[in-house]
């Protein structure tokens, strides 16, 4: 069970990642395009500052790059190995689940990167809920 408090809370929902009361994402929806990356400058429970300093998620391209492979090799494992597909539909369906996914692999790189120097603080989640 996946709740507040874990890592991976943070990193699937795009929480914030010290006090996991609030998205980091102006739109929770990753599939509006025009604001896909528009991120909240502060959490407004904790105020916690998701920016730390200029290009500070520059970084996640690096997490993009493994996390987009994580999703490939899953398509080619589904199509290929499960669905007895060939070669070439292997291919395209690569093609189409980066494609596809591509919202979703910047967003879960972005929380992952952020969730690399950050952790969550069950004092400060206490705090916000008392003054709430």
């Amino acid at each position: 069970m996946i709740r507040k408090g874990m890592k991976l809370y943070s990193i699937l929902f795009g929480a914030c990642p010290k006090c996991h009361q609030e998205s980091m994402y102006t739109v929770k929806n990753p599939y509006v395009l025009s604001d896909t990356l528009k991120i909240n400058d502060n959490c407004s429970h904790c105020n916690t500052k998701y920016r730390m300093e200029p290009s500070f998620f520059y970084g996640s391209m690096y997490v993009s790059y493994a996390v987009g492979i994580a999703f490939a090799v899953a398509a080619f494992i589904i199509s290929y190995v499960i669905l007895k597909s060939s070669l070439t539909v292997a291919f395209i369906a690569i093609i189409l689940t980066l494609i596809g996914f591509m919202p979703v692999i910047m967003r879960l790189s972005r929380n992952i990167w952020i969730n690399l120097f950050m952790s969550y603080d069950k004092e400060m989640a206490r705090k916000v809920k008392n003054v709430s």
